[in-house]
């Protein structure tokens, strides 16, 4: 792996884990673009975009990893089959006008399902598991069903990585069972070699596009987050981005 991508990669020194800043900028065209993937067997990083990889944007709907954390462990939610009934209110995507479980909920980003998810969860169980995740900037003060939809919650592509993390090595405050009904809800694809892709994309709709998750691939994982900033971004390009920088790295 090291070998492959030593033409791209320039080492940016050692603390704990060894950095790798990558001249990526081809994959992102016009937009503005953050890579962050953490090489959990060989412990080092690699970075496309240093400063845009520790600034701070909405989660919008890759919020909806933890806010299905959240919903399970207070026990709102049984499992990924719970329902809800649609609220009879047509919105732009047929799929969203209809009941929902947890697992196409997710699959299909239905807002109104983890907006009714959140009110069902309350302000006060909401703020706890948020400021003990240390989740971005930790502020919710944007309204409980709408704090993570382009408005008070900011989090960084690097704190995205740091958070799929503790998810993926079972080291969050919540039970192993519901950590790894959330890793299986994601899943979005085994290829042909085995690996199999998760992640959530998330988007303001206008001129921000996030894509955050993982690949495991035989014994190790691969962790990533993706966002681009620039008219017309959305998170299928940069879900599209974060494929294409993953096959060219040879994970995938």
């Amino acid at each position: 792996f090291c070998i492959i991508t030593a033409m791209f990669l320039t080492s940016c020194g050692e603390v704990e884990n060894k950095s790798y800043e990558a001249d990526l900028g081809s994959f992102f065209g016009d937009f503005s673009g953050a890579f962050v993937l953490y090489d959990y067997n060989n412990k080092f990083y690699i970075r496309h975009n240093e400063e845009q990889c520790t600034t701070r944007y909405s989660p919008c709907s890759t919020f909806k990893i933890p806010n299905s954390l959240i919903g399970l462990e207070t026990g709102v939610i049984a499992d990924e089959n719970f329902v809800l009934q649609w609220d009879s209110v047509t919105r732009n995507r047929e799929e969203l006008n209809k009941d929902h479980d947890l697992q196409s909920a997710i699959k299909y980003s239905v807002v109104w399902y983890y907006q009714e998810l959140a009110r069902r969860v309350g302000e006060e169980k909401m703020r706890y598991y948020i400021d003990t995740l240390n989740y971005g900037n930790k502020d919710i003060s944007g309204g409980l069903d709408k704090f993570w939809l382009d408005n008070s919650l900011k989090i960084s592509a690097e704190e995205q990585v740091q958070f799929l993390y503790k998810l993926y090595t079972d080291s969050l405050p919540f039970s192993k069972r519901n950590m790894d009904i959330v890793k299986k809800i994601i899943i979005q694809d085994t290829l042909e070699n085995g690996a199999v892709f998760s992640g959530k994309t998330g988007s303001n709709g206008t001129d921000l596009g996030w894509f955050v998750g993982t690949v495991q691939l035989g014994s190790n994982l691969y962790i990533f987050a993706t966002n681009i900033v620039g008219d017309g971004a959305n998170g299928m390009k940069a879900r599209d981005i974060t494929r294409e920088i993953i096959k060219t790295l040879k994970i995938m």
